[in-house]
């Protein structure tokens, strides 16, 4: 599956948030967003054009801002995200909620969830290069959909790998009560399917569904 192989920082300037697309990165003063405004000297969307492009925006702005914001957030291109919004819309329940389900249930993000990877692209990698196995079997797939109950773990190769030990040792990141963490760390349990209020990602999916609607 393609995916988004150009500089992130940029990213995050679009959006003027921080997307946390670079793991440790968008916690030091590096970041270009950093809150330390001794650093805010790029905190302006990227482009020749950048510093213009801070005025007030149309309503439809908004709204697609917001889908790129969820987009680059889970790393998932236009096409498959609008086919995720598709299959959301035809589920029983609110298509914005169907949508975040679909894009937290994804193998890379629970991978990403369980403190394995310091970024969604550093998780990603991991299950590309086969080092994450679901029930026991090599899944290398990361937009595979996990469902309640099913295990997922690191490899036992892996579990030694110096950034995933320093990534469960430094990062300061909890596991969502959606998953279970394993005693050792290197496995969770999927118990329910996430509900909204267990999705902390800031993003306004109303937004999203307003401008598929139109």
């Amino acid at each position: 599956m393609a995916r988004y192989t150009g500089p992130v920082c940029r990213l995050c300037r679009r959006e003027r948030t921080k997307l946390y697309l670079k793991g440790e990165r968008c916690f030091s003063l590096k970041c270009p967003v950093a809150e330390n405004s001794d650093r805010r000297i790029r905190a302006f969307p990227p482009g020749m054009h950048g510093r213009e492009r801070q005025r007030q925006g149309s309503e439809y702005l908004t709204q697609l801002r917001e889908k790129q914001k969820a987009r680059r957030i889970y790393g998932v291109l236009e096409r498959q995200f609008r086919n995720l919004y598709e299959e959301a819309s035809r589920r029983p329940g609110m298509t914005g909620t169907n949508l975040l389900q679909f894009l937290e249930t994804r193998l890379d993000n629970v991978t990403y969830r369980a403190g394995w990877g310091a970024s969604r692209a550093q998780a990603r990698q991991l299950v590309r290069h086969g080092h994450v196995t679901v029930n026991g079997k090599r899944v290398d797939i990361p937009s595979y959909r996990v469902r309640p109950g099913e295990i997922v773990a690191l490899k036992a190769g892996t579990r030694d790998n110096f950034n995933v030990k320093r990534n469960l040792d430094v990062l300061d990141r909890n596991v969502p009560g959606w998953l279970e963490k394993g005693e050792n760390g290197f496995s969770v349990t999927v118990r329910i399917v996430p509900q909204r209020e267990q999705i902390d990602e800031s993003i306004q999916e109303q937004l999203i569904v307003e401008l598929y609607s139109k």
